[in-house]
């Protein structure tokens, strides 16, 4: 694919996914292990952590990598530190992929939000949340307002709670999908990150259409990589010149 003997990847995005494809098969593709693990890769795949930026550098001398491919979330700040910090330590570049945040258009009612207690005042006024933030809102269940009922969408979750629905699922989702969940379960607010990603951009377009508000959690910062990509076709193009 390129000059560099051995790349690791770290993934977890549909993107990362994408770029596996193309690697060798000694190069590594590395998930933090939620989510199902590809088996038809070219490539060598590993699961699970590192050990913190230290633990990430050991790894990197031990199987002699060249080249870091940070294409995780754009809200998994913390490996991409460790990502550019273990890199450093070891005098190889790292790449990152940073996917644009979705853009509000004029019709949008979209209310930014940094922490949980923030966002627990902001959904007060509310009755039917959907949370689209992963697994974060099940360690919350606990703290539901008796006059709410929160929609939690996440991955392989198997959890029955008297006031909410939790429901188990990875998109891409369609707007008819979108809307029959927004309008079956009477959502009246939508919690979710700007991933920036097309493939669960419905609930947004939906949103739209029925006039909910939106509370969208603000990005976080990431740390400067030896080289940063707007569009996974340009890092490709890049790993190939």
């Amino acid at each position: 694919m390129c000059l560099v003997k051995r790349i690791l990847l770290l993934g977890g995005t549909t993107e990362g996914l994408q770029l596996a494809r193309t690697l060798s098969k000694n190069d590594i593709y590395s998930l933090a292990g939620l989510g199902q693990v590809p088996k038809d890769l070219p490539c060598q795949c590993r699961v699970g952590g590192f050990g913190g930026a230290e633990g990430l550098g050991v790894y990197l001398r031990q199987q002699r990598i060249e080249l870091v491919l940070d294409l995780t979330h754009p809200y998994a700040q913390r490996i991409s530190h460790h990502a550019v910090e273990a890199a450093a330590q070891v005098d190889i570049p790292c790449w990152a992929l940073h996917r644009p945040a979705w853009q509000p258009s004029p019709q949008d009612d979209w209310r930014a939000w940094h922490t949980w207690s923030d966002l627990m005042e902001r959904i007060a006024t509310f009755r039917r949340p959907l949370f689209a933030l992963g697994r974060e809102p099940l360690e919350h269940l606990a703290n539901i307002p008796p006059y709410q009922h929160w929609v939690i969408r996440c991955l392989n979750t198997e959890i029955s709670v008297a006031r909410a629905t939790v429901i188990s699922a990875r998109g891409p989702f369609k707007l008819r999908d979108e809307h029959n969940l927004l309008t079956q379960h009477r959502v009246d607010v939508i919690v979710c990150k700007n991933s920036g990603n097309p493939a669960t951009q419905a609930k947004l377009e939906v949103a739209r259409t029925l006039k909910i508000p939106v509370l969208m959690r603000t990005r976080p910062l990431l740390p400067q990589a030896n080289r940063t990509f707007m569009k996974i076709e340009d890092m490709l193009l890049a790993l190939r010149s």
